[in-house]
């Protein structure tokens, strides 16, 4: 981690899309892995503004599906920088659908991803630290470290058929 330390409204990005019909599927609603796509491309950008470097992304976690996004609703996603390591930052998503006749809004996605910031040899490299803001944003960085043990713990514990080893040795950290 650098001595820096930058707030997380540096690396909030808002995106707004409007769901066509080409986003959907038979039931009428947006496919689960456009809005996967959507979520790991805001939370590279909310990654990189953070780092000032480029980024890629270590995992993906916690996406939870709460309710689904119907064709015709605009789909907003607000993603920041909630916790930091030397060279890793965790990025929180949330999605919200509207109905855009009524104003209606509501929460469909919350999702975590970790990225990882890359210096010009492709190597990991250092990153500033995080700071909140709010209530809700210390809320988020005093449970990271919570998050980060689970996710160390799942990829100690990760399968591959090809490899019977572990993976404990491509961890970030």
């Amino acid at each position: 981690m650098s001595d820096e330390i930058r707030p997380v409204s540096r690396s909030r990005t808002i995106m707004t899309e409007l769901v066509l019909p080409t986003d959907t599927n038979v039931h009428g609603t947006m496919f689960g892995g456009a809005l996967m796509h959507y979520i790991d491309k805001i939370s590279a950008i909310a990654a990189m503004r953070h780092a000032n470097k480029p980024v890629v992304t270590a995992s993906t976690d916690s996406l939870d599906f709460l309710s689904p996004i119907r064709m015709g609703e605009a789909v907003e996603l607000e993603a920041f920088v909630t916790w930091t390591r030397r060279s890793s930052m965790e990025v929180y998503v949330v999605v919200r659908a509207e109905n855009l006749f009524t104003g209606e809004r509501r929460v469909t996605v919350t999702a975590f991803s970790t990225f990882v910031a890359l210096n010009d040899q492709g190597k990991p490299t250092a990153v500033p630290t995080v700071q909140p803001e709010n209530d809700a944003e210390r809320k988020l960085h005093e449970t990271a470290p919570e998050r980060y043990e689970q996710r160390m713990k799942r990829r100690a514990t990760r399968y591959s058929p090809t490899n019977r080893q572990s993976s404990t040795d491509t961890q970030t950290e």
